[in-house]
């Protein structure tokens, strides 16, 4: 199976890094047109385009004249541990075991408005550009049109390589819209977390970003090759329904109180 999750846009360039074996994201000729683009763009320009504060436009107007290759240690860090979000802190990628995370580099991918596709230990350059951008470019209006077929095209070949029957979909409807499902080779799994609030069950985004990189983690640790033992998930007392699920959707809830 292959996961693939959403990336977030709270970094870390900071925190001391455990010793792994980093590799080279496989689209940066992709990334680099994109970064030439963005350089065209004033702070203004990219305050009003992405909906940012000053500060923020004036970070990321930085990050995009800094950007370069090579990539390498001293200017970049693996992605699962550059990113910061909820998602990220359900993962904890950090504090994995090395077989751990050699799952994860094997059967996790990251989609990316600025990378496409990464690998967990791709490195990566700090960045700003979310997948539903409207950046005109050459390709097109946005960043859809920019991947087009290329997200699609890396995950087939990733899903043939590791010889992986299903897709299981832990990203958002933003960054997932940038797979194109029916050229698919496999099937997708949709994952939906609920908790109980209000006298119903319900998706409430916190904690459905949180059990996604829990979820992640618990496929890590384990290890797993059937995706039927996702089935078995239960961290943080979710729990799968198989009344409420289908082949294609599968619910987990939880009622902390």
């Amino acid at each position: 199976m292959i996961l693939v999750l959403s990336p977030a846009k709270r970094l870390d360039y900071d925190s001391p890094l455990p010793a792994v074996a980093a590799t080279q994201p496989r689209l940066l000729d992709d990334s680099e047109r994109l970064i030439e683009r963005l350089r065209k763009l004033s702070p203004a320009q990219i305050a009003s385009l992405m909906s940012l504060s000053d500060p923020l436009a004036a970070l990321n107007h930085a990050r995009y004249a800094d950007w370069q290759r090579p990539f390498d240690a001293g200017n970049a860090r693996p992605a699962v541990l550059a990113f910061a979000g909820d998602v990220y802190e359900g993962l904890d990628a950090q504090s994995l075991k090395a077989t751990a995370m050699n799952w994860l580099q094997a059967h996790v991918r990251i989609l990316s408005g600025l990378y496409g596709v990464l690998r967990p230990l791709d490195l990566m350059q700090a960045y700003r550009l979310e997948m539903g951008t409207k950046l005109d470019n050459m390709r097109g209006k946005d960043l859809y049109a920019f991947w087009g077929e290329r997200i699609t095209a890396l995950l087939n070949a990733d899903l043939h390589a590791g010889k992986s029957n299903v897709l299981v979909n832990l990203a958002s409807e933003e960054y997932f819209k940038s797979v194109k499902r029916s050229q698919l080779d496999v099937p997708v799994i949709q994952p939906v977390f609920e908790d109980w609030k209000g006298g119903r069950y319900r998706v409430i985004s916190f904690f459905a970003k949180r059990a996604r990189g829990l979820m992640a983690r618990y496929a890590a640790e384990h290890r797993l090759k059937d995706v039927e033992k996702l089935k078995q998930f239960d961290s943080e007392e979710y729990a799968f329904v198989p009344e409420a699920s289908d082949e294609a959707s599968w619910i987990f809830r939880r009622r902390l109180a």
